[in-house]
């Protein structure tokens, strides 16, 4: 008798895996790519607690059913509580996700135009899916958005290269291999992760050198006043 694989990878207290037991991502760059996704997306809504950002992580959307799981590459969940999960539950948290991004390589490509396409458009109902592949050789074109519209999917049209996201209030762009966040409201991408540490360590550099130049100064100042001093006193 042939053993039964098992469905998932390890088994949380509730019955619910916190793995489905595939890679993360293909190549280095689709991991690297969906985690400065996340962490840009993750720092832009920093300040929102209602706001959840994820990827990589299971949702189930059948309760009871711990085989009935999708796991997005990139997600966001308006009106859901910030805190960590094991795992994303539609009947515990009240909704699926709002965005979805899935960067497509050759083991996805065919699920993330049938399987998970049906899925996030008659399940999870999800607003806005996009696709991405990062090396154009899956999809033509290599980026695409879709928004659910009475029940279905529409494709998003193109504007000055970017696809607007309603729900996100950001404009996605392919750069090169990369896909990139622009905010219409300041005119500029959302940082990259990197970029905002970066950012952070020049302007610290740049308030410790303006220290350094005050106390400099200060310090002439002194030495200025005290000669000034000495000369009045030897008048």
């Amino acid at each position: 008798m042939r053993r039964r694989r098992p469905v998932t990878g390890p088994i949380t207290t509730d019955g619910y895996p916190t793995s489905d037991g595939r890679p993360m991502a293909e190549t280095d760059h689709h991991r690297l790519l969906m985690t400065a996704l996340i962490e840009s997306l993750t720092d832009h809504f920093a300040a929102d607690n209602d706001t959840y950002v994820s990827g990589n992580l299971l949702v189930f959307y059948e309760e009871g059913n711990r085989r009935r799981h999708v796991s997005p590459d990139v997600m966001v969940a308006f009106d859901v509580p910030k805190h960590l999960r094991l795992h994303y539950k539609t009947w515990v948290e009240g909704k699926g996700p709002d965005v979805v991004i899935e960067l497509t390589s050759a083991t996805t490509k065919r699920e993330d135009r049938t399987k998970k396409w049906k899925l996030y458009q008659d399940v999870l109902k999800v607003p806005e899916y996009f696709l991405f592949d990062p090396f154009g050789d899956y999809l033509n074109p290599r980026f695409q958005g879709y928004r659910l519209v009475r029940g279905e999917y529409q494709e998003m049209k193109f504007a000055g290269g970017r696809l607007r996201s309603r729900k996100l209030g950001l404009e996605l762009e392919a750069v090169e291999d990369d896909l990139r966040l622009f905010d219409p409201r300041t005119g500029a991408f959302v940082p990259l992760r990197s970029e905002r540490v970066a950012a952070e360590e020049k302007r610290a550099e740049a308030e410790r050198l303006r220290r350094i130049r005050a106390e400099a100064e200060n310090d002439r100042l002194r030495s200025e006043l005290q000669e000034l001093k000495r000369k009045l006193a030897g008048g």
